[in-house]
């Protein structure tokens, strides 16, 4: 257990960096009132939790130190929005459409509302 804790906590922490990095380097590139940082490294999290979930599911190995160490602790620490969309296509691939729009819709929405609320909380 600890091993895995490790193997999670320094993916996580480079994934961290990784985001903070590319972040800083697209908000001075780029100016827009569109969130392009976030955005990008959203779009790019779900490209590689995707990848890492079609090679550990071709290779049986769920819970192997690289799923540990790239999705769990990578992806995690770079964008928690990759695990949201893992989540929405494991549930539509088991046919559970509406499941997936209800956990879309309240994740969206509730999330924007809490995010108001805390930031209403705090002015």
């Amino acid at each position: 257990m600890l091993r895995n804790l490790l193997l999670v906590g320094i993916g996580g922490a480079v994934g961290s960096m990784a985001r903070y990095f590319i972040s800083r380097v697209i908000s001075t590139r780029y100016v827009l009132s569109f969130p392009l940082a976030t955005f990008f490294i959203n779009i790019v999290g779900c490209f590689l939790i995707g990848l890492l979930f079609g090679y550990v599911q071709k290779n049986n190995s769920q819970q192997s130190d690289l799923w540990l160490i790239l999705a769990t602790g990578f992806c995690g620490g770079f964008t928690t929005f990759s695990a949201f969309a893992l989540e929405n296509v494991t549930l539509l691939k088991g046919q559970l459409s509406v499941t997936a729009l209800l956990y879309i819709a309240a994740s969206v929405i509730v999330g924007i509302l809490l995010c108001r609320l805390g930031i209403s909380l705090t002015s």
